[in-house]
């Protein structure tokens, strides 16, 4: 069983214009993307439910402070999941997932994974060179970490965290129940094909309150945060915001709920909330 649904420590001001590995001179003309969705200092904070049992909590946030890559703002995203201390002597989660996304194209620039499940560890970090089509990946929790390869990526690959905000981006308002926009997830060595299924339209309540929703299913084959044995199903805010609200995961041996119990930091007001 994994509790590993979705669906992301502040860094210091004086830290905010460090440039990471890779090409510091960008002369590609990247796609500029204007949303209203999603802003720094956006905190979101689910309640994890394994049936009637409490599991844990996950917290999806964007530092308050942008972030510098190659000279590009950035989106600071991060996103936490542990299992509770009552429910750790039946599967201790302790996940940390990391994006920097490019403040304007919405596409990551570098990315971090670091999964300890029961007995499981990995840790992974992808850095994306868009500028040359190009993403070197690594292993290891320590200095030096391991470098695994360097790997081809079409334009503006994304990252199943990044690719989770960029969905959020968009216009689902003409889409008809069962309609798919087509992204593209890079993880590991390769890119893989990344599905979002519109579902259509319903009305949820959870501790952070009821809401209009609309329902999309993230269909993906590798990558972490959509990844699971069975289906996954987002409600996200039928507004501007595209907040995520509720998560269900059905596993063979029933299903996760994440359930939003706090929010806070939005780009506006929710217009969805009843």
């Amino acid at each position: 069983m994994k509790l590993k649904f979705v669906i992301p420590l502040f860094i210091c001001l004086i830290l905010s214009d460090i440039s990471f590995s890779g090409d510091s001179t960008i002369s590609r003309e990247f796609r500029v993307i204007k949303q209203n969705a999603f802003i720094p200092g956006e905190k979101l904070t689910f309640e994890i439910s394994y049936g009637f049992v409490q599991a844990g909590e996950a917290v999806m946030e964007i530092d308050k402070n942008y972030q510098k890559i190659n000279g590009r703002k950035c989106y600071d995203i991060r996103f936490y999941v542990n299992s509770s201390s009552s429910f750790d002597w039946v599967y201790k989660v302790r996940d940390f997932y990391r994006t920097y996304v490019d403040a304007e194209g919405l596409f990551p620039w570098r990315f971090e994974q670091h999964i300890k499940e029961g007995n499981y560890q990995r840790d992974f970090e992808a850095i994306f060179d868009q500028q040359n089509l190009k993403a070197k990946t690594y292993t290891g929790e320590k200095e030096p970490k391991k470098f695994e390869g360097e790997f081809d990526i079409p334009m503006y690959a994304q990252d199943a965290m990044s690719a989770f905000y960029y969905a959020r981006t968009l216009d689902y308002g003409k889409m008809k129940e069962g309609d798919k926009i087509l992204l593209q997830n890079f993880y590991k060595d390769k890119t893989y094909p990344l599905e979002v299924r519109y579902l259509g339209k319903e009305t949820v309540e959870v501790t952070a309150g009821k809401f209009r929703c609309i329902k999309v299913e993230p269909l993906v084959e590798e990558g972490g945060l959509f990844k699971s044995e069975g289906t996954i199903v987002v409600w996200m805010t039928d507004d501007e915001r595209r907040m995520p609200v509720k998560v269900k995961t059905k596993v063979i041996i029933g299903s996760i709920d994440a359930d939003l119990s706090e929010y806070s930091g939005l780009a506006g007001p929710l217009n969805s909330k009843k």
